[in-house]
């Protein structure tokens, strides 16, 4: 990372250099162009400035506290170090978002599906409340949720949840909770107090139209059916039910979640761009998303990636490591789940900032 800060900051006195330089100065579109690119790395060499000064007073505390015989002198010196870490710690952090290149489908709503798993009525009801815990997160970060199909749990709970998430950032806050969760707790119907494993999985799909990945529109086939719901039951006197087929590729996606054609269709859409999508990444950037699944996880239904244990009011993620990967189970179903994105993120930040 220093190395790169260093080749940063010697472009940053290179744009600098030229803001002044007459030829600039009498070039109107030069001049813009080269004060955009300086000020869009202006945050990043005044965080790495800090940072540098952070690491050199930390030096210097700890030199003092060698070296100093003064038992005043070496409080004060300890002092210094325990306020100047954390910050230091901070500005690191900031300095790995700051230097990962951004995905561009971060600012992309979401298709959110939650599906219970493993554990019959038990699993149902961990899917209602991972529905309540994601609801609350949705509010908190002031997203539109909007409820496109479910399917309740025979004993409450649900057995599927299709949900269309839009605000700021969804995607790219939603990206790293696909996967299988899985809950430890004693279920209400449990006599003799035994404490029961159950699973529910969640996928996200990014929102996306075909000229997202250059998917021309007379490549797709596209065919109308009618749905019917569990068991036969409330069959559509319309054709709801949307499939997509990429002529091309041979890809099928399909949606019967919604009675709404138009909903379907965003959904199927969602699904084939997906599927384009993710083999075109393995072809073409096999190396990253190999680095990439190994820490977030392909998203398979049979992939554990976090663990709810309700006995020890602890929430594991899987993904992460030591300590950062155990967060308060009180505060996470409560939607407080910022903390667990945010680590995340960072290692992420920090895999991509290796490659």
């Amino acid at each position: 990372m220093l190395d790169k800060l260093q080749a940063i900051r010697e472009k940053y006195t290179h744009l600098e250099e030229q803001l002044s330089d007459p030829s600039t100065v009498a070039d109107p579109e030069k001049s813009k162009k080269v004060n955009k690119e300086y000020k869009k790395l202006q945050p990043l060499v005044e965080a790495a400035e800090k940072y540098e000064r952070a690491i050199a007073d930390i030096n210097s505390a700890k030199a003092m506290l060698a070296s100093e015989t003064d038992q005043e002198m070496r409080e004060m010196a300890r002092e210094e170090i325990a306020m100047l870490e954390p910050e230091r710690d901070t500005l690191e952090e900031l300095l790995i978002t700051l230097l990962t290149p951004k995905d561009p489908e971060d600012e992309k709503d979401v298709i959110f599906e939650i599906r219970s798993g493993t554990g019959g009525d038990e699993a149902a009801l961990f899917a209602g409340d991972l529905y309540q815990m994601y609801s609350r997160y949705f509010s908190k970060q002031g997203w539109e949720m909007e409820l496109v199909d479910e399917t309740p749990g025979t004993a409450g709970g649900y057995a599927k949840l299709v949900l269309e998430v839009s605000g700021d950032n969804v995607y790219g806050k939603l990206k790293f909770e696909s996967g299988a969760h899985r809950v430890q707790r004693v279920p209400e119907t449990e006599a003799k107090g035994r404490v029961h494993t159950s699973a529910a999985t969640v996928v996200v799909l990014p929102k996306m139209e075909p000229e997202d990945i250059n998917i021309r529109k007379e490549d797709i086939r596209t065919d109308t059916f009618r749905a019917s719901g569990a068991g036969g039951q409330h069959v559509n006197k319309t054709e709801s039910g949307v499939r997509f087929t990429h002529i091309p590729t041979g890809v099928v996606a399909e949606s019967t979640e919604s009675r709404s054609q138009h909903k379907n269709r965003d959904i199927a859409m969602g699904r084939l761009v997906q599927q384009i999508r993710e083999a075109q990444v393995q072809r073409e950037f096999s190396a990253f998303a190999s680095a990439r699944k190994s820490l977030v996880g392909s998203g398979d239904r049979s992939e554990k990636i976090r663990t709810y244990n309700y006995p020890q009011n602890r929430v594991t993620d899987h993904r992460l490591e030591g300590d950062n990967k155990n967060f308060n189970l009180d505060r996470v179903v409560e939607g407080d789940i910022e903390p667990i994105i945010e680590a995340l993120t960072i290692a992420d930040n920090a895999v991509k900032l290796q490659g």
